[in-house]
């Protein structure tokens, strides 16, 4: 992963996860380095994170856990050089974030790629809670009718219950503010594709401060230590 690189890994790592985890600009993250004695420039740091937020995170997915059969699904705002774009998120029950994607736009095509992709890796949920959008209910019915009709005749599978509640969905509506906090100090992203690369990374760092790791539950690992594994 790092093979060719001037720098240390340890200093790739190190500007990757503080940006990625706290709320701290490339030029704070700069004038850090600069205080060790590590000459690195701010737009170096942003091209280290577009490039292994996504590496790392492919890590992380290998070794998650499973998580429940109850989902919450929404999405929220990310602006992207100054028009709104849409991240659909999913969490469990349990409040663990199961899945999530960047959208241009938020439509019927979109929440249904995002739940084909929840769907295809997490198995079928028993049941779906969402607010009063109309287009994840089709979504959701839509994707529910394609999984099934892919099953054997010999195996029926039961629906997927959606539950249409603005209260019961607050569950998300609280986690979004965790991605959210960090996003704010950014000020808006400049590109669809770094938007999609540091989004992704945030969100991996809220999983790995949940525990949803596999060997979390054997061990007490601290984010950077987990943070370490998964580039090891």
């Amino acid at each position: 992963m790092f093979k060719g690189c001037h720098f240390d890994r340890s200093v790739i790592l190190l500007c990757v996860r503080w940006y990625l985890a706290y709320g701290l600009s490339l030029r704070n993250l700069e004038e850090m380095m600069a205080e060790r004695g590590i000459e690195v420039d701010h737009a170096t740091i942003h091209r280290w994170t577009v490039h292994y937020a996504p590496l790392l995170l492919e890590q992380f997915n290998r070794r998650k856990r499973a998580v429940s059969r109850k989902w919450h699904v929404d999405e929220t705002y990310v602006k992207v050089r100054g028009r709104w774009m849409y991240l659909y998120r999913a969490t469990d029950s349990d409040g663990d974030t199961i899945e999530f994607w960047f959208s241009e736009r938020r439509n019927l095509t979109a929440a249904k790629r995002f739940l084909r992709m929840a769907l295809k890796r997490h198995g079928r949920p028993e049941r779906i809670v969402i607010d009063g959008s109309q287009t994840n209910y089709e979504a959701i019915l839509s994707c529910d009718t394609e999984n099934r009709l892919r099953e054997p005749s010999n195996c029926p599978l039961k629906p997927i219950r959606v539950r249409q509640s603005a209260y019961l969905n607050n569950l998300i509506e609280q986690d979004h503010r965790a991605v959210k906090r960090r996003i704010r100090p950014m000020l808006g992203f400049k590109s669809v594709k770094s938007a999609r690369a540091i989004l992704g990374g945030i969100e991996m760092i809220h999983m790995l401060r949940k525990g949803q790791t596999k060997y979390v539950c054997t061990q007490h690992s601290s984010l950077a230590e987990q943070f370490e594994r998964l580039a090891a």
